[in-house]
């Protein structure tokens, strides 16, 4: 369970940070407090203007990226009539890894969904990771009548307590040869796993990993998972497929991603210490120079409709990538070298970016609306010419392709509705900087915790509810 911590230590984030980062970011904050000693002023409007052109670059990358998910369609597809021509007795043998912890409640929907997957029986394992101190899960599984393939493994009591601890348990476990994660609240396309199977075999062998699209079953319940909807319809329809399109690393997403089990424990499989281990493993299987590809297929989960809980989640994502960052930036130069400049900058732009656009969009904001609201003379320091043309772009041209981007993703989505709830979605931005933040602080105080997204609140949970579309 700690195989990549105990054999690569480098590339865990067991330690936040090295020596000689702490030691440069020592200097870098004393070179800053030198500036604003000798001239404030200058100092002020040098960072203002490298996060401006950070700014720039990010629109510019995500705006090229959409385009190329639109006018490329690079997902790899696959025809009905492909998948009734595969025989079973041609499938490997397949492992579903499904890690579980206080999930009592949803337990009996996620054997439905996983009963409804087409695979021959013989040849699928499925491994419920739980925890041991998580009682009420394993009296639920032991209170079920589990198919013959589906078996409970006990993760033996440690920290950190962790998803990926987990699978790494059932790694070692794992039968098949290939792999695949899901969450306990997930309904995956039934075909999903056969379309694995022939991606596999259409893809050269440096690809080891395809990541499926992942949405929600839940998104009217309230404005918070039309939101949710939306950002996730972005990220996995227009984003995840424009990277794919150059080749560069792709941050996993936390479920449906399917592996080759063999090149996955050769990578030490994931970093118990990581809580993003998602984000984490597409940048180390890169680095190390295999690939992963996007699948055309679905996996409905549901989208966090309590605000308390959608904090909790969105704070472990911008701690989990910082932490990931912060990994693959100890040894720049090597990093560097191994992928290339311009899947270098991609990477820095997209998980780097990530969350510092987060982290730094409420200074902005706070900026432009002493502008508007006092005309605060010390803006026209701040903003000489040429970055007060910057900033205006960055307010005008970036906000606007976000916002479209969002609309023509609910759009290509077949999801109308949802279409005017964009107009919004600046709103939502707000509540991701503050789960930012808050992952931020905790990164100092709780680097590896864990914070455990609450499932079944959905309107689902109701007998009468209806099926996922």
């Amino acid at each position: 369970m700690y195989a990549l911590p105990e054999k690569r230590p480098e590339q865990s984030a067991v330690r936040v940070l090295t020596r000689c980062q702490k030691l440069g970011l020592l200097l870098l904050l004393g070179a800053v407090l030198i500036g604003l000693a000798r001239s404030w002023s200058g100092t002020l409007i040098a960072l203002n203007g490298a996060c401006l052109t950070f700014y720039l670059l990010l629109v510019a990358l995500k705006a090229y990226l959409i385009h190329l998910s639109i006018t490329s369609r690079r997902e790899i597809c696959f025809e009905a009539a492909q998948l009734a021509a595969l025989r079973d007795e041609e499938l490997p043998p397949y492992t579903v890894l499904v890690p579980l912890y206080r999930e009592a409640a949803v337990l009996p929907r996620l054997i439905e969904a996983l009963e409804e997957l087409q695979y021959p029986r013989d040849k699928l394992e499925v491994l419920l990771l739980l925890e041991e101190d998580d009682r009420a899960t394993i009296g639920a599984a032991h209170a079920l009548a589990l198919p013959d393939h589906v078996r409970m493994v006990i993760v033996p009591q440690a920290l950190p307590k962790t998803k990926p601890r987990a699978c790494n348990l059932g790694l070692a476990l794992a039968r098949g040869e290939l792999l695949v994660v899901y969450d306990a609240e997930d309904r995956p396309e039934p075909d999903q796993l056969k379309k694995a199977v022939l991606g596999f075999r259409e893809v050269p062998p440096e690809v080891i990993c395809l990541q499926a699209k992942l949405n929600f079953y839940n998104p009217r319940q309230n404005l918070l998972t039309r939101w949710f909807t939306t950002d996730y319809s972005v990220w996995f329809d227009l984003v995840l497929p424009g990277l794919d399109c150059i080749e560069a690393p792709i941050p996993l997403g936390g479920t449906s991603n399917h592996f080759r089990v063999a090149n996955l424990r050769e990578l030490f499989g994931w970093d118990p210490y990581n809580v993003t281990e998602d984000c984490d493993l597409g940048v180390r299987l890169a680095v190390k120079g295999y690939r992963t590809r996007i699948m055309d297929s679905t996996t409905w989960e549901e989208a966090c409709s309590a605000l308390r809980y959608w904090i909790r989640q969105r704070s472990r994502w911008t701690k989990g990538y910082i932490q990931t960052y912060l990994v693959h930036v100890r040894r720049p130069l090597a990093h560097l070298r191994r992928l290339g400049i311009g899947k270098a900058l991609v990477f820095h732009l997209m998980v780097g970016g990530t969350f510092l656009c987060l982290l730094i969009n409420p200074v902005y904001w706070l900026l432009t609306t002493l502008w508007f609201a006092l005309r605060w003379e010390a803006f026209s320091y701040l903003f000489p010419f040429p970055l007060i043309l910057w900033g205006l772009i960055c307010l005008f041209v970036g906000n606007f392709l976000f916002v479209y981007s969002t609309m023509l993703a609910a759009y290509q989505r077949g999801d109308y509705d949802l279409v005017k709830y964009c107009l919004l979605v600046p709103l939502y931005w707000l509540l991701a900087s503050v789960g930012a933040w808050k992952g931020l602080l905790q990164l100092i105080t709780r680097p590896s915790y864990w914070e455990k997204t609450r499932h079944g609140l959905d309107a689902r949970s109701s007998p009468s509810a209806g099926n996922p579309v």
